[in-house]
């Protein structure tokens, strides 16, 4: 495998110093504007459903307005990325920023669910090019060495968006309308599009006029990412994992798949370079973004679920008990990206991270219906800590790994490997917690009681149920959380392992440009000395 590649102090791969706007600042803000919005719009959106249909009808469509903006994102993700590469990161970045504008205007319009969910389509289209529009900007504009002073930035957005999403969904929806759920994407995004317009400056795009577009490949990847987003989305729910829908959508999954690959290494400009994966960094790293989402999203998913059905806690305070959880991610993000920053290290950081990960799966696992509060805000907190440590690295490993002019295509690589990683963990979790919580309820109660596994029951609706089967419920829950948490503890291993085998090349980038020139033949430890020009 070839490790170096694109080691420090390469041409190729310093962003150079034309490429700097006036203000980083101003178009650092205007770029976590858009990844704010791309995270938090399905949590605004979820709390708003019930509204939604209540005023526009279409229950059985429901799952879709979820669904359809979930399959637009993920599906274009590597496409916006590419795109980025080919005809240049700042007007692929607002162009997404206003299709994700009309989506949202017209999503705030639709007078029914069939226009909602077009619309969705619409918006999703937009906002998978949002976020790695956003970390190839910054990749673009701020040297790997330098991007874990802004670490501390890129994980309040993260951590805003999971608690701060579902309370500004229902403040929303109560006191403004579910409308405005969709409407007050406006005046953000129009912030960050005339912020990104007016600032942003970067080095005009080198490559040829007409650039050769991979129409085959964008097809055969399009239906490979959106029939295996459909097969974790519908199994084990709309239908049967052994139903002939799921099979034949693993089927066209894998023969899509197949054929891509092949397509790939014929095409003169392809959608996925396969080359990026010839670096050993660059492929593990993308396994360990894989991992991490499958393990912080399907593991993390069921967190609020214990805190509300076997601690007792009410929808709020269930968001706010993830604090702990929270803080420490961005604290621990913060503190890694500036000794990143200062010292260049990052490897150790990744195996850390991933063992902090795999001890706060297993902490959590051991959770039952005696566990105090206190003690699973300390569980959540090592389980916090360890994704701050991988969280920002991952992605800075992966642009640090390749050329410049591959710097979109390594960021949607690794945006799209977490979010295929979390739909995995979620519905591989959806199907053992459903089938744990049955067989508990089943052996508790009997048969007749196995009904209750499929509904979620806040802590509201138990108080209602007898006291006997309020108990049951609460105990499978539990076993249920257990063995998510497990497997999880398990998947995350692999995580761990795969960073024992990082190499930590030097990270590229220095205050001046003569100190990235000098850094050809030094060492990393050397390139801590200043330079003078």
């Amino acid at each position: 495998m070839v490790d170096t590649a694109n080691s420090a102090g390469t041409s190729k791969g310093v962003p150079p110093e034309g490429s700097k706007p006036r203000s980083v600042g101003v178009v650092l803000v205007a770029v976590m504007i858009a990844m704010l919005l791309a995270s938090l719009d399905t949590m605004i959106t979820s709390t708003a459903i019930p509204t939604i249909v209540g005023e526009l009808g279409g229950l059985e469509h429901l799952s879709w307005v979820v669904t359809i903006y979930t399959l637009a994102t993920v599906a274009s993700t590597p496409l916006w990325g590419k795109a980025g590469d080919l005809y240049g990161r700042k007007g692929t970045f607002l162009t997404s920023v206003v299709i994700f504008l009309i989506g949202s205007a017209l999503c705030g319009a639709a007078q029914d669910m069939g226009q909602l969910i077009a619309f969705r389509a619409i918006q999703g289209l937009g906002g998978g090019g949002l976020l790695v529009g956003a970390m190839a900007i910054i990749g673009s504009l701020i040297p790997p060495r330098e991007v874990g002073k802004y670490q501390g930035l890129m994980a309040a957005v993260s951590a805003l968006s999971m608690i701060g999403g579902p309370l500004i969904g229902g403040a929303i929806t109560d006191h403004l309308g579910w409308r405005w759920a969709f409407y007050i994407n406006l005046p953000l995004a129009a912030v960050a599009l005339a912020m990104v317009s007016v600032v942003l400056h970067l080095p005009k795009n080198t490559q040829a006029a007409r650039p050769k577009v991979d129409y085959p490949g964008a097809a055969l990847l399009t239906t490979a990412i959106t029939s295996t987003v459909l097969v974790t989305t519908w199994g084990g729910t709309e239908y049967a994992w052994a139903s002939g829908q799921i099979i034949a959508l693993i089927a066209v999954s894998v023969l899509s798949t197949a054929a891509f690959l092949y397509v790939e290494t014929k095409a003169a400009e392809p959608i996925l370079p396969l080359h990026v994966f010839r670096n050993r960094n660059f492929s593990l790293i993308a396994l360990i973004g894989f991992l991490v989402g499958f393990v912080t999203v399907g593991g993390v998913f069921y967190l609020p679920l214990f805190l509300q059905t076997v601690q007792g806690a009410s929808a709020t305070n269930s968001g706010l008990l993830l604090l702990p959880l929270l803080g420490s991610m961005l604290t621990v993000s913060m503190i890694t990206g500036r000794i990143t920053s200062n010292t260049g290290k990052y490897k150790i950081f990744l195996v850390v991270g991933g063992a902090l990960v795999v001890a706060g799966l297993f902490l959590l696992a051991t959770m039952d219906t005696s566990t105090p509060r206190l003690v699973s805000g300390l569980y959540m907190a090592v389980l916090g800590a360890g994704i701050g440590f991988l969280m920002q690295i991952t992605m800075l490993v992966a642009q640090n790994s390749v050329e410049l002019k591959d710097m979109g295509v390594a960021s949607s690589t690794t945006a799209l490997g977490r979010t295929l990683g979390g739909a995995f963990g979620v519905a591989l979790m959806g199907t053992l917690f459903t089938t744990q919580v049955t067989d508990a309820m089943t052996d508790r109660l009997g048969p007749q009681a196995g009904a209750l596994s499929s509904a979620q029951l806040d802590a509201a609706s138990l108080a209602t149920l007898p006291e006997a089967v309020r108990e049951a419920y609460r105990y499978a829950v539990a076993v249920g959380t257990h063995w998510a948490f497990l497997i999880c503890a398990a998947i995350a291993v692999l995580g761990f392992a795969a960073a024992l085998f990082i190499k930590e090349v030097p990270l590229r980038g220095a205050p001046t440009p003569n100190d990235a020139a000098s850094q050809d033949s030094k060492t990393a430890p050397a390139q801590q000395e200043p330079v003078t020009a």
